[in-house]
């Protein structure tokens, strides 16, 4: 899956009709080629050349508003949120061309990733015992696992734990499948699919046999999420809830669950083609489109202390001593006030 670290807003070019052709042909040519379902593909494809020889996107002499156009025509007809053009101030690396990242792009993201703190924005033990992570991004466990563990570690002792992913807009399904690990057993358990067209392969996620640290086995789990979760983010909500493991609080995700990569399609444009999907093995679906139904709808700005109050009512009401369950009540007390 392609590096997008999130870069400020280029500088915009001027188009000649050269360029928009060269845009428009290689765009094509990949969407016929990769795009996951082969009638979609082609489908946008013609569409982008039949409004070419229209003489539609004649007068688009901007870059950004020309990715912004393409981007949403391929989308009216995809309704594919990953799906979209991208222009670049700086001259894309030759190297760039399908899912790879040139050298710089890799520094680039690593250097961000690091400025984010891989996504590990706040841990914390909220009153109560209850665990609360907020998590803004899944990185490549090859950087974050170091991070993730100390995370993990510091809130194993938790009566409950809240995942926070309101913020998140997806990233790594290897860290999906890292954090994933830490709420079961040794024993692997089959996550998610993905299948890919180009290489006509699937790779099977399971939750593996060892992570660093102690695991969170029996500890109750909520996920906190929103109209912005996305990606990566949905996949880590709807593995949970397929599975029973965790139970989501807040608003419908976004719905996007088709990973791909970046394709160069000239100098300065990139766009993004969703070469694979996602194949829940339990519902044999995924959430592309409709996203991840909470169990408790709530307004996002609302799911975290409505989500606080559940954890401590329930912690109190299955706890084993009566210390702990005077220890929930009291902090339900200070939480009403």
């Amino acid at each position: 899956m392609s590096l997008l670290p999130a870069v400020a807003a280029p500088k915009d070019m001027t188009l000649d009709a050269a360029a928009r052709n060269e845009v428009i042909s290689n765009t094509a040519k990949h969407l016929r080629a990769d795009y996951v379902f082969p009638d979609l593909g082609e489908k946008m494809a013609a569409s982008l050349q039949a409004r070419q020889q229209r003489g539609e996107y004649d007068r688009i002499d901007s870059a950004l508003r020309f990715a912004e156009q393409l981007s949403e025509d391929m989308q009216a007809i995809s309704h594919d949120k990953h799906l979209r053009l991208r222009y670049r101030e700086q001259e894309i690396a030759k190297d760039s061309i399908r899912d790879e990242d040139s050298p710089e792009e890799v520094a680039r993201y690593q250097r961000a990733a690091q400025r984010n703190n891989y996504g590990f924005r706040k841990v914390e033990i909220l009153d109560g015992n209850i665990g609360y992570l907020r998590l803004d991004s899944f990185d490549e466990p090859s950087i974050a696992a170091s991070t993730a563990t100390a995370a993990m570690t510091l809130l194993a002792g938790s009566s409950a734990l809240i995942i926070d992913l309101r913020h998140n807009g997806g990233g790594s399904p290897e860290m999906v499948q890292f954090l994933t690990s830490y709420l079961f057993g040794p024993t692997p358990v089959h996550l998610n699919d993905l299948y890919y067209r180009p290489e006509n392969s699937t790779t099977q996620y399971r939750t593996l046999p060892y992570v660093p640290g102690p695991r969170l086995t029996n500890t109750p789990v909520y996920l906190l999420t929103a109209r912005r979760t996305f990606s990566a983010a949905e996949e880590f909500s709807y593995n949970l809830k397929q599975l029973k493991r965790a139970t989501l609080v807040g608003e419908t995700t976004g719905g996007g669950a088709h990973p791909g990569g970046m394709y160069r399609v000239h100098p300065h444009f990139q766009v993004f083609v969703a070469t694979g999907r996602a194949i829940n093995p339990i519902s044999k679906s995924n959430w592309e489109g409709t996203g991840v139904i909470p169990d408790i709808a709530t307004p996002a700005a609302d799911a975290l202390s409505t989500t606080h109050k559940l954890a401590l009512e329930a912690t109190a009401k299955s706890a084993a001593d009566t210390e702990y369950r005077q220890l929930a009540e009291a902090a339900l007390g200070r939480l009403a006030k």
